[in-house]
């Protein structure tokens, strides 16, 4: 399984990525977001699937950058260049993963902006090669295990908020999905742009780093728990056992 968030906000956008691989009976550590800064472009991919489809549609979207000319400008046109990759690769391996019992798999996380983007875009791309703008009305997506992170997001983040209050509830979201999803876990990778910086920035967090916010928040989450009224629920309490 996977844990990829990325999350649109009025100053830019924030993506995280757990860096955990599971491969039949083996564990390993490794990067499932790309940065890409080059010619005025500056955008980050972030995946999730079956790991094969997704290293094969990397490796040829990657070529395929290298020759990027001044039409793509514009991120949905990168999308649609990623999507052309994925389609490439379903057309070679898909029928030979069903017949070995796999499914077609693979899903990914766009944001950044490029020269003719009037503002900063995110994108989600679907296995089908077909994608979706993520709007302000609902701020982020998430990709691969989807449902531990929701509600910490559905309640807490908005568009209006600032990048470091966007992190903040990111790391919480990837905190619940790592404590109820066994193959998630740190490293976590984050990537931040700044809206109009067209730079991206970097930074890979260990389980330590995020020590006291995390600890924070579940001794927080359990004292308010235990501060919350009990009248509507108190009568049961009063039934002879």
């Amino acid at each position: 399984m996977t844990f990829c968030l990325g999350m649109t906000v009025k100053d830019g956008i924030v993506g995280l990525s757990d860096t955990r691989v599971t491969t039949g009976n083996e564990c390993i550590t490794a990067k499932k977001v790309v940065r890409y800064e080059r010619h005025g472009a500056s955008f980050f991919v972030m995946t999730a699937g079956l790991r094969s489809v997704r290293d094969k549609t990397l490796t040829y979207f990657e070529e395929a950058e290298q020759h990027f000319d001044q039409t793509i400008d514009r991120l949905f046109k990168v999308v649609n260049a990623l999507a052309e990759q994925l389609r490439r690769v379903e057309r070679e391996d898909k029928e030979a993963l069903a017949e070995s019992g796999l499914p077609f798999h693979f899903s990914a996380l766009v944001g950044g902006q490029l020269l003719r983007d009037t503002e900063h875009k995110l994108y989600l791309l679907y296995s089908q090669g077909n994608w979706v703008e993520i709007s302000p009305g609902t701020p982020y997506s998430i990709i691969g295990a989807t449902g531990y992170g929701k509600p910490v997001l559905d309640r807490t983040l908005h568009y209006t908020d600032t990048l470091q209050h966007a992190l903040k509830v990111g790391c919480l979201a990837f905190d619940s999905t790592r404590i109820s999803a066994a193959d998630v876990d740190f490293p976590l990778d984050v990537v931040i742009y700044r809206r109009g910086s067209f730079h991206l920035v970097e930074k890979r967090y260990d389980k330590e780093d995020l020590r006291n916010l995390t600890g924070w928040w579940q001794d927080r989450l359990r004292q308010s728990i235990q501060q919350l009224p009990e009248d509507s629920i108190a009568g049961i309490f009063d039934e002879p056992s």
